[in-house]
């Protein structure tokens, strides 16, 4: 499996700093994690922006957007309250998806608990 195919995997904020083997602390994952993976999915978007046909290169991209957010974050970098509830204001299509706007494979997991089946965890692919 190419590096890329292996990022495009990953599914938690930690399995990131681990497939760039960056250090972190886990305490400002655990209380940010949403955050991080939020403004981190958005500069991968950007990133798309300037198609990179080089794995390596778009990696290397993706390992500077990850330290970027996170040391943000690490500085004490909060969001402001209009970021956060805007997450409210505009829900993805099926309601736990937070990558998706337009997810229309939603299924029952549990007790009425709901889940994008097209897309089960994060991914910034």
């Amino acid at each position: 499996m190419s590096k890329y195919k292996e990022f495009q995997a990953l599914t938690d904020a930690e399995d990131y700093f681990d497939f760039f083997e960056l250090e972190y602390d886990e305490r400002t994952v655990y209380v940010k994690r949403f955050h991080i993976l939020k403004k981190y999915g958005e500069m991968i978007e950007k990133g798309k922006e300037n198609v990179m046909t080089d794995e390596s290169k778009l990696l290397d991209f993706y390992k500077f957007a990850l330290i970027s957010v996170y040391k943000n974050f690490e500085n004490g970098y909060t969001p402001s309250a209009a970021d956060v509830w805007s997450m409210y204001d505009n829900p993805s299509a099926c309601g736990s998806c937070s990558t998706s706007t337009e997810c229309n494979d939603v299924e029952e997991v549990t007790n009425g608990t709901h889940s994008c089946t097209s897309q089960p965890s994060i991914s910034f692919n």
